[in-house]
């Protein structure tokens, strides 16, 4: 998703950009964007090292995920499966190709709230610890990104926590259809991050290129009792329901419901101060109408 905004704008700043796709049917619209299209598997060592070899580049982005299918929080780890060992195996496989041709930087995407944990202030810095104790269906994503933060920050390498990206055409369906409540109190807190703004990131993380684990978040942290009310207002649906935790338990699972009532807003501070970067939209309400 954030690929799709970044690369006209890294062509825009004079870099040449090597895209990699898992499918041959995507090859077409990422040479429309500016970029050469490789065709990998990023789970292939070899092909990985390959593809770094002929390519040698000064700057690794990693933006890989497999969540375009995500449906049920009620099995997180399972959902996040793919995605968890792209954040492990395929790192390291980058990581080993960057180590080949000598790239100079390399840039990854984590994510940031939950790996907190529910605990201290509403809003948190990158130097909070990661959960103790997280909900065990979340376990094994946590360790991943545990993983893949430690594997990056090794080599003096750039962590872009990105907070919730919007826009999401599956979120506002599920809004339209009131098939996404508020769950007890709603006291979660979330930061969002417009995938503009996202792609923005990764711009500013080239050109300072200061190693470090930076959250990329815009300027209003909110309760999901005060922002999903208000985006089912913007796309024109019905207000949201209400339900109790323990229904919400029943169908979204231990880590559904911590998300919905426990998760910690992330300031973004740091990336402000040390990357120069300032979001689009300031606040998830005007990149909501937007």
């Amino acid at each position: 998703m954030v690929g799709r905004r970044l690369i006209p704008m890294l062509i825009a700043k004079g870099h040449d950009v090597v895209a990699t796709t898992t499918t041959p049917r995507k090859i077409e619209a990422l040479r429309a964007l500016g970029a050469t299209p490789v065709v990998l598997d990023a789970l292939d060592r070899e092909a990985v090292i390959k593809a770094i070899t002929d390519a040698k580049p000064e700057v690794i982005v990693h933006q890989m995920t497999a969540l375009a299918s995500l449906r049920n929080l009620k099995h997180f780890d399972d959902e996040f499966a793919v995605t968890n060992r792209l954040r492990t195996e395929g790192t390291e496989h980058l990581l080993a190709g960057a180590k080949n041709v000598g790239t100079k930087l390399f840039i990854a995407q984590s994510y940031c709230g939950w790996p907190s944990g529910p605990g201290g202030s509403r809003v948190k810095t990158e130097d909070e610890p990661f959960d103790p104790n997280p909900v065990k269906s979340m376990s094994k994503t946590l360790a991943a990104i545990r993983k893949l933060e430690q594997l990056v920050t090794g080599v003096n390498g750039i962590v872009l926590r990105y907070g919730n990206l919007y826009p999401a055409e599956a979120l506002i369906e599920m809004v339209r259809k009131r098939m996404f409540p508020v769950v007890g109190d709603g006291g979660g807190v979330w930061s969002h991050l417009h995938l503009e703004d996202a792609a923005g990131a990764v711009v500013a993380a080239i050109e300072r290129s200061v190693p470090g684990i930076y959250n990329i978040v815009d300027d209003e942290p909110a309760e999901v009792a005060v922002w999903l009310p208000e985006l089912a207002r913007i796309v024109g649906a019905k207000k949201p329901m209400r339900i109790p935790v323990w229904l919400a338990r029943l169908m979204i699972g231990e880590a559904g419901v911590f998300m919905m009532t426990k998760l910690r807003g992330s300031s973004n501070a740091k990336a402000k101060r040390v990357l120069g970067w300032t979001p689009r939209y300031a606040s998830w309400r005007e990149g909501f109408r937007a």
